[in-house]
């Protein structure tokens, strides 16, 4: 007899819908399996046969074949084990071949027959959506995250014998064995203040959480450059609490990178907040981009829509700062691989932070012994071209201890955020209609049609390109700054102060490394 299951599996990024064919005949007892399968979905074998052992199911002595097609795709994973099992029992007509019409079936078996969770279920509940399904069992950890996508039943299964006992009920009675989890939006925590941190909590450097502010309101990447202990990585922990909150299309974005790299919380089958990720200076090439044979996300993805902190800059080796040049103006990051070529999002808000020289306080000399050789040599650690992607640089002095004591409130992360989405609901206005969301994303053409100057304004940065050595990245960089310091000032023009406040931003790199 012959049997077809609906499933899916993951490729990078991108789910595929797969069909799993199952056909039983009499003649030498034989199990064989094909379709250009990985190591992973040729060891199902051996679990699909204890697990259906071990839960009182007898399968007689008969040749089996399975085919998980198309053919022309690698298959991955253990997600494979419970379409098998059920595909192998639909051919033996233990389970009627129409009460899989219109069911997509994913799960890893145990030798016990538990279905164990699966990674990538967000997006390939999506996909069995988009293909026409009805239902979609799923092992039950992943069962609210599933549940996160509208206009499909989600079916979470703990093992195998129930899933058996629903698929062999009729579907009018089948929601009554076992119901399809809801998801609750209201149950996710979307406030800014449980994060713990505040912009309250700083005290000084007015300089930096101005641009902070900017860089926020803008999406525009960051550096702050300072001596040890002057509250520059304070400040970048605390850029996400006056960020955008994240659209419920951006939430899906993100919580489909940390479900295809099994990283998901079980808690929190949507992430609302944007992710900070701080990866240490020793991290590995692999590990930032995605590696492994497969590639998974690596932690520029999982940085996407939020912020990645590079704290102590010139600490990371010079090849790794190099590898996000590509990721930095595409907004997403190509891997190539033997078995193909992957593509994962990237859009993520760079903020660094670094000191001016080894021992942190140049140029003070009452304080900086390092020679000008020194500070060269650890400046030149960060290229040109990482620097000339860099929209804000700031620098953040030590604070006075007259300020440290001060007595006065600073503003709060919630006032600082209000300015911050006026600016953004200009950004929504002005690009509607297109993919842009903020700013910092606009190409050439746009930056042409959006950031008109009057004379004052384009004299200044005619002067500036000139004097400062401008690239032509680097001119439209300085235009997109000057664009968004205006929105967040509530002006509809680009005024000759947002120019000089955007070039300043650009003088501070230049005292350093063209010193």
């Amino acid at each position: 007899m012959f049997s077809s299951v609906l499933s899916g599996g993951i490729n990078g990024m991108d789910s595929y819908i797969v069909h799993v064919e199952v056909d039983t005949s009499h003649g030498l007892p034989e199990f064989r399996m094909v379709g250009l399968l990985g190591s992973e979905v040729r060891e199902s074998r051996d679990r699909v046969h204890v697990a259906l052992k071990n839960c009182g199911i007898h399968i007689p002595p008969l040749c089996i074949n399975v085919n998980i097609s198309p053919a022309d795709i690698r298959k991955d994973g253990t997600g494979f084990d419970l379409p098998i099992a059920v595909g192998m029992l639909a051919s033996l007509e233990s389970i009627p071949q129409e009460n899989l019409n219109d069911t997509f079936i994913v799960g890893e078996l145990g030798l016990s027959g538990e279905i164990k969770p699966v990674k990538g279920i967000l997006p390939l509940t999506a996909s069995a959506r988009e293909y026409g399904m009805k239902r979609c069992i799923v092992p039950f950890e992943n069962a609210a995250e599933g549940a996160v996508i509208d206009g499909i039943d989600v079916i979470g299964v703990k093992d195998l014998t129930q899933v058996l006992e629903y698929l062999m009920s009729g579907a009018e009675v089948c929601d009554d064995i076992i119901a399809p989890t809801r998801f609750d939006m209201s149950s996710l925590n979307c406030d800014h203040e449980s994060q713990g941190v505040d912009f309250a909590d700083i005290n000084g450097q007015e300089a930096v959480k101005r641009a902070s502010e900017i860089s926020a309101a803008g999406f525009h990447h960051f550096l702050m450059v300072g001596p040890p202990g002057s509250g520059k990585t304070m400040i970048a922990k605390r850029l996400p609490t006056i960020m955008p909150p994240l659209s419920l299309e951006e939430s899906l974005e993100v919580s489909s990178i940390y479900s295809v790299a099994g990283m998901l919380p079980a808690d929190a089958p949507l992430i609302v907040q944007r992710p900070f990720l701080s990866p240490h200076h020793t991290i590995t090439e692999p590990a930032l981009t995605g590696g492994g044979r497969i590639p998974k996300p690596g932690i520029i993805s999982l940085s996407h829509r939020g912020v990645l902190f590079l704290d102590e800059l010139p600490e990371f080796s010079r090849r790794t700062l190099d590898l996000l040049r590509q990721p930095l103006e595409d907004r997403e990051i190509h891997i190539a691989r033997s078995y193909g070529s992957y593509t994962f999002p990237a859009d993520f808000l760079m903020a660094a932070a670094m000191n001016p020289c080894p021992c942190g306080y140049f140029p003070d000399r009452n304080l900086c012994h390092c020679d000008e050789h020194e500070v060269h040599k650890y400046l030149s650690r960060v290229s040109g071209p990482i620097l000339d992607r860099v929209d804000i640089c700031v620098e953040a002095p030590r604070v006075k201890l007259e300020e440290l004591n001060a007595d006065t409130a600073n503003e709060t992360s919630a006032q600082i955020r209000a300015r911050v989405m006026a600016a953004r609901e200009r950004q929504e206005l002005r690009f509607r209609g297109t993919s842009v969301k903020f700013n910092s994303e606009m190409n050439p053409a746009e930056v042409r049609r959006f950031c008109r100057l009057d004379h004052a304004g384009d004299k200044l940065i005619e002067e500036s390109f000139k004097a400062l050595g401008l690239s032509a990245r680097a001119y439209h960089r300085t235009l997109k700054v000057a664009r968004t310091i205006a929105d967040v000032d509530g002006s509809d023009e680009i005024r000759e102060i947002h120019i000089a406040e955007a070039v300043s931003y650009r003088m501070n790199d230049m005292k350093y490394w063209n010193a």
